[in-house]
């Protein structure tokens, strides 16, 4: 069944608006991370880039919506709605939460038989077999539940002392840390294509010699990128990411454009 609407609107990506970029850049948020997140991104991205946050069940404009809590159902539908929103080139982003889900939508899209990305970013997280689960999140009460996202530093506190709007939005920051925390890793073929892993120096969340074990996914050795700063660096260097991205993206028109003058 199509995820798009008749008036080409996507539940999973909102409204469909053609893009003059290079390549699109389909971002999967961390928990709790909503499309409005990434507003700063989106400008800063332009004219080269076009970034199409997932608007995730039980946050931001689908708050309303249960959310969801298998890794494989979230998958299915992602892949898909990235499927249908393809318009050329374009790159999977992932942090925290979001770069789980970034590589298995890839490797989703390697089933399907569907194009690859141009390459695979995944942000502020161990890798998929080598990652240590230390703390049960989605379990802790609303209060520890709280006190948690605070010690993260990404909610502002503004919001994490307003009870209120917290139980609207706990059940969904809940489910995503369920679907971290209930993660089950499935051996498959390396990835053959360019993976890049982004980390923060002073990430109290992330093992570094955790996150080396990305290596494992991927045919040739993927590009080690180290920020300073804690969980949240992308935060502080949204700039040199979206850089990254531009450098891939530039190298793959030269090589195509190398390509085509070789004919």
């Amino acid at each position: 069944m199509s995820l798009v609407s008749a008036g080409g609107e996507s539940r999973w990506f909102g409204s469909v608006a053609r893009s003059t970029g290079d390549a699109q850049v389909f971002v999967f948020p961390y928990a709790g991370g909503i499309a409005a997140s990434f507003m700063e991104w989106q400008a800063m991205a332009e004219p080269e880039l076009s970034l199409q946050v997932a608007l995730m069940p039980a946050r931001g404009i689908r708050m309303h919506e249960p959310p969801v809590d298998d890794v494989t159902e979230l998958v299915d539908q992602l892949a898909t709605a990235v499927i249908e929103r393809v318009l050329g080139p374009f790159l999977l982003f992932g942090h925290s939460l979001g770069a789980l889900v970034a590589f298995e939508v890839t490797r989703e899209l390697r089933r399907r038989g569907a194009p690859d990305p141009l390459a695979l970013l995944v942000s502020g997280a161990e890798a998929p077999q080598t990652r240590l689960i230390k703390q049960r999140y989605h379990e802790l009460d609303d209060t520890g539940l709280i006190e948690a996202l605070r010690d993260f530093g990404a909610t502002p506190a503004g919001l994490l002392a307003d009870r209120e709007m917290m139980e609207l939005i706990l059940p969904g920051i809940r489910a995503d840390f369920a679907l971290s925390e209930r993660y089950a890793y499935r051996a498959e073929p390396p990835l053959e294509l360019p993976v890049h892993v982004l980390l923060g120096d002073g990430d109290e969340h992330v093992d570094l010699d955790r996150a080396a074990g990305w290596a494992l996914e991927c045919a040739a050795l993927p590009q080690r990128h180290v920020f300073a700063g804690g969980h949240f660096f992308l935060t502080d260097h949204q700039s040199e990411i979206l850089d990254i991205m531009r450098r891939i993206v530039a190298d793959h028109t030269a090589v195509a454009q190398s390509s085509t003058k070789d004919r």
